[in-house]
């Protein structure tokens, strides 16, 4: 068996051993039978400090009972996925490009995913349905791998999957959209880095990163071995309350992954995920963050602010001129924008 697979074997799944781990003193706060089940990575639980419910890598894993609140405005499909469907697993949402579900399985759930109530389980497994699609539309010329967590299938599936891709000409680029090397580095393995080195796709690679203590020598070693194939890679960030929203710990992670050549690429507004809205930062205040990271940093290591507003062109940039338009309309910002 894959090392990495070994390693994944160790995740936290029980919220009872997690609290022996981290020597919790449990309070009414925590959701011990939660929907969408706990699933950490040791390395990321080695991280946390211990004997505190605070910790900022813990908040995004450990149940809380807030998700069993209802929200206004909180939906269980929050960027209208469902909607976008060209097969079960094929969502088309922007011009040219196609979001592939690769799988429903990841390296860990993020208590804030906005696709924990997507509807994974559909036959077949070998994508040809997908392929076919993609084949037939000459108006794609990317295809984003996501899921789940596209690294969470073998070498060995991901090889045959990139081949088929690569024999439709049409075809110019593939995009990871992957956490998988935040909890398991170790899934960067020297045959994966060979089916990237073999396709003839120009490839992109997303790591999706929160928290400046997210990223150790390891996380970012493994980034380097894709990088000096030639591989971009860029990071996509959730800004959540009590974990990521102030100036000092934005600054420190774009710090930190533009030192390593790594390009901070979107800083997201949270989807409004049901369950989720305790992890909400106003819009307001994510702008007044962008604004204190433009005095603090260069250009290239400030990501775009960006809410996805389902049924537009592109992600939404989120700009003060925008926000004071939806103001003025006085509704919601996405129906605002439509």
């Amino acid at each position: 068996m894959e090392q990495w697979r070994q390693i994944q074997k160790n995740n936290f799944r029980h919220w009872k051993s997690l609290a022996e781990f981290l020597k919790l003193d449990l309070d009414k706060s925590f959701f011990s039978h939660p929907y969408f089940p706990l699933n950490l990575p040791r390395r990321l639980a080695e991280k946390i400090e211990k004997k505190t419910l605070n910790d900022p890598i813990l908040l995004q894993f450990f149940p809380h009972q807030k998700e069993n609140v209802a929200s206004p405005g909180f939906l269980s499909d929050p960027v209208e996925d469902t909607s976008f469907q060209k097969t079960p697993r094929l969502l088309k949402k922007y011009e040219g490009r196609v979001l592939l579900i690769a799988t429903s399985a990841c390296a860990m759930h993020c208590r804030f995913c906005f696709r924990q109530n997507y509807p994974y389980n559909q036959p077949p497994l070998d994508f040809s349905r997908e392929i076919k699609a993609i084949q037939n539309d000459p108006s794609i010329h990317e295809v984003i791998l996501s899921g789940g967590d596209p690294l969470s299938l073998s070498d060995q599936r991901l090889a045959t999957l990139i081949e088929k891709l690569a024999t439709i000409p049409h075809l110019k680029l593939l995009r990871f959209h992957t956490r998988f090397p935040i909890g398991i580095p170790e899934r960067i393995t020297s045959s994966f880095l060979d089916i990237l080195e073999k396709t003839r796709l120009q490839t992109f690679f997303l790591l999706h990163t929160n928290h400046p203590r997210e990223l150790d020598p390891d996380v970012l070693q493994a980034m380097k071995k894709i990088q000096r194939l030639g591989i971009p890679v860029l990071t996509q960030t959730v800004l959540i309350r009590e974990v990521n929203d102030n100036t000092a710990t934005l600054k420190e992670l774009f710090l930190k992954l533009a030192a390593s050549g790594i390009v901070p690429y979107y800083l997201h507004q949270l989807d409004r995920v049901q369950g989720a809205a305790h992890f909400e930062v106003s819009r307001e205040k994510g702008l007044q963050l962008i604004e204190a990271l433009r005095k603090e940093l260069p250009g290239y290591a400030i990501p775009t602010y960006v809410q996805e507003v389902p049924h537009q062109k592109s992600k939404t940039p989120l700009t003060y001129e925008a926000l004071s338009s939806a103001q003025e309309c006085s509704t919601p910002f996405s129906e605002c924008e439509q």
